[in-house]
């Protein structure tokens, strides 16, 4: 099956690469957005437009595949595919101007993911991944980092919308592991916090309350560039931990505890 998904992932790339462009060509002028869940969880006209843009491209070329898409939810389709789309993960950072932003698109075949792009368009590095074949940036391998001491580690995190409501706000997570890990970061964008543990950037990452198309591509990404994983499907959310097998073993350890 690995020439088909490599089909499909390189339809997704071109769609992702694509959407890219006008979301950049758009970043000067003036820019309608709406809040969803709470003020600082953002939807811009950019991202319905994306979103349209990536569905209608699907539909044409594979109209029986099923969509989860972030902004219009779930549309069910008779093929054993689906499609799993973020149009912009990191939309408080595009509205703001920030180049940390992407378009993250996972494909799923079975339930399993099989394929998966995350284009970060404002930098130019497109990440791309299908199973059994690793992990490429840009056209290059790329591998986890090789880090084994947590105090010498750079880890990424990222706190949820809710973390003013709800005390299980990553707070406690946060303050435990910080003395303990050499540096942290905090991007904005769950799918480009992955894609960094995947280039090696980050040598382990952690975040608690995300949705299916924040994480689908990104977790892909990381395990086939050697780096392993942990996905929990909570009341809230996803929980994920990603790494290096070493990085992610005493990550894994300090908030399990």
């Amino acid at each position: 099956m690995s020439l088909e998904w490599r089909e499909l992932l390189e339809n997704a790339k071109k769609w992702a690469i694509e959407a890219g462009e006008e979301q950049v060509s758009r970043l000067e002028g003036p820019m309608k957005m709406e809040s969803k869940t709470s003020d600082i969880d953002l939807v811009t006209e950019v991202d319905v437009w994306s979103e349209d843009f990536i569905m209608n491209r699907i539909k044409e070329t594979y109209p029986d595949h099923g969509m989860v898409t972030e902004e219009s939810g779930e549309h069910a389709g008779e093929a054993e595919y689906e499609w799993v789309i973020d149009p912009i993960d990191g939309t408080v950072n595009y509205a703001r101007g920030l180049p940390v932003f992407c378009v993250s698109i996972g494909i799923r075949y079975k339930g399993e993911t099989v394929a998966g792009v995350v284009h970060a368009p404002r930098i130019g590095e497109t990440y791309e991944a299908v199973k059994g074949e690793g992990a490429l940036l840009n056209g290059s391998k790329i591998t986890v980092s090789k880090t084994s001491e947590l105090s010498k580690s750079v880890l990424g995190t990222g706190f949820p919308y809710d973390k003013g409501t709800d005390p299980d706000n990553n707070l406690s997570y946060f303050n435990e592991l910080l003395p303990r890990i050499g540096g942290i970061r905090r991007m904005g964008a769950a799918a480009m916090d992955l894609c960094q543990v995947a280039a090696g950037r980050f040598d382990g990452y952690w975040e608690m309350k995300l949705k299916a198309w924040d994480i689908e591509a990104g977790v892909l990404i990381v395990e086939e560039a050697g780096g392993s994983t942990f996905v929990k499907d909570e009341e809230k959310g996803f929980f994920v931990i990603a790494g290096n097998d070493e990085i992610f073993s005493r990550l894994q350890e300090v908030i399990q505890r």
